[in-house]
């Protein structure tokens, strides 16, 4: 195989799977409507030549030996259409990435409806830190590594498995295809409305993951929460628990938690006896979950806890999680992919924690085709507590893709800053870009923090809202 094309490169894990196989000296291009950074910007430095728009040359003029197709892409795409019709070899994403990047590796497979990249980067850093040379592919770029894939000697591939389907012409989870021989579960919430009836049907998919999951295979799984619990029964591969400070049936806890300025402390507890102490540069209860989760994986593999505690305080995150974009006239600006309410509250948290003296400004954009239903409308109410001030983007009229036919409200940003105003918090929903960014100029004070929130690239905001800082007038 010398030559592949993938139709709707743009994706965080369509675009590192296309520059895993430009690594290994294949012949890639690829084309999307949209590109945005990081993903972008990764694409161009890989050297990987990006059409922007659909168009059945780019499948028929040089026809390549395989075409990836993403799920972003429907039946009606005139690329995939061109290249079915055509009799042109074709995969879904997660077919391709398994059959010629995971085959012969030991899958080590992270899901859950939260801290999926996350994870996934700290467990690929951690076994690289630790001499295991791992594999991996992850939804985010990764500064340690300079990329968001690798390829490794090492016998594990770490991959973050999501529960989206995994084409128009295949509805099974993508993560099904992964064939984890361990699997690290964070959590299980309703998310994905578009394909997604409810809860229940989420849980139909996180079952099937179990199920399939080989008998000498091992899942970690967060056990505090009842609907991780309640995907779990009936598998035959050995559940190791995971959590924070309850007092459920989980295998691995934190204990005695603090924070300070260079992130959070904790006490590693296994079968209620104390294994190390840990420090991690991470901030939010949810990351010290996550941590505690990575951990317990590698001890899992056969990793030494001791050596991947000594390792853990070097690692440097992921883009997009509380990254720091830039810092003028006093003020700091924050990204993050925060978007479905359960990460805004905790990403928000952990900000506050990070900051404790500083006023934290929430910048949010509902964007994804879950956010921008009414679905969650009462939950982000709750999710934007402890924020100085809140804004948020009105909601686009562009069409919300539904595989479920159901009919649904789009969320009211209006109505949502109302129910906030209704309990003293500074909230408010602007029509623009442009008018969060003057109402920013006008509100801010010397030591905020913006931390703006959004799957998306939100037109730019951040390195917009810097520039306008720092073309303001000297006080």
């Amino acid at each position: 195989m010398q030559r592949v094309h993938f139709i709707a490169i743009g994706g965080t894990g369509m675009g590192s799977l296309a520059g895993l196989l430009k690594a290994r000296g294949w012949e890639v291009s690829g084309s999307d409507k949209a590109l945005y950074p990081p993903m972008s910007t990764a694409l161009e430095e890989w050297g990987i030549s990006v059409t922007l728009g659909f168009d059945p040359d780019n499948v028929l003029g040089a026809k390549p030996d395989l075409v990836v197709i993403g799920n972003a892409v429907g039946p009606d795409n005139p690329e995939a259409k061109a290249a079915i019709d055509a009799g042109l070899p074709y995969k879904s994403f997660s077919d391709a990435l398994y059959e010629l990047a995971m085959v012969g590796k030991h899958s080590v497979v992270v899901a859950g409806t939260h801290g999926k990249t996350s994870v996934t980067s700290l467990l690929s850093f951690l076994l690289e830190q630790t001499g295991k040379d791992p594999s991996f592919l992850v939804g985010g770029i990764i500064p340690h590594f300079g990329g968001s894939f690798r390829e490794g000697a090492g016998e594990h591939f770490v991959v973050e498995g999501d529960e989206y389907d995994t084409a128009f012409f295949d509805k099974t989870p993508k993560f099904i295809h992964y064939h984890p021989e361990t699997l690290l579960l964070t959590s299980v919430e309703f998310d994905h409305a578009d394909i997604y009836r409810d809860l229940d049907h989420v849980k139909e998919s996180f079952r099937s993951l179990v199920d399939n999951m080989p008998q000498h295979g091992a899942i970690l799984a967060a056990v505090d929460y009842e609907d991780v619990r309640d995907v779990l029964t009936g598998g035959r591969a050995q559940v190791i628990g995971y959590g924070v400070a309850g007092n459920g049936p989980a295998n691995w806890r934190a204990r005695d938690i603090e924070t300070n300025a260079q992130g959070t402390h904790f006490k590693l507890m296994h079968a209620g006896r104390f294994v190390a102490s840990v420090n991690s540069p991470l901030f939010g209860l949810h990351n010290v979950e996550n941590v505690v989760g990575a951990l317990a994986a590698l001890d899992s593999l056969g990793v030494s806890i001791k050596d991947a505690v000594e390792a853990l305080p070097r690692f440097s995150g992921v883009k997009r999680r509380m990254e720091v974009r830039g810092e003028e006239r006093g003020l700091t600006v924050l990204d993050d992919f925060a978007h479905h309410p359960t990460a805004v509250r905790e990403t928000l948290t952990a900000t506050i924690a990070a900051y404790p003296d500083r006023r934290v400004i929430a910048v949010f954009e509902p964007r994804s085709n879950t956010s921008r239903r009414a679905v969650f409308q009462k939950d982000y109410v709750d999710a934007f507590t402890g924020a100085a001030r809140v804004e948020v983007l009105e909601v686009s009229d562009d069409p919300i893709y539904s595989a479920t036919g159901d009919d649904f409200e789009r969320l009211s940003a209006e109505r949502l800053c109302q129910d906030m105003r209704s309990r003293n918090q500074h909230s408010y929903a602007f029509g623009s870009v442009e008018a969060i960014i003057e109402d920013i100029l006008r509100e801010y004070k010397q030591g905020d923090v913006v931390l703006v929130m959004s799957n998306g690239d939100f037109d730019n905001i951040h390195e917009r809202l810097l520039a306008a800082l720092r073309e303001l007038p000297a006080a």
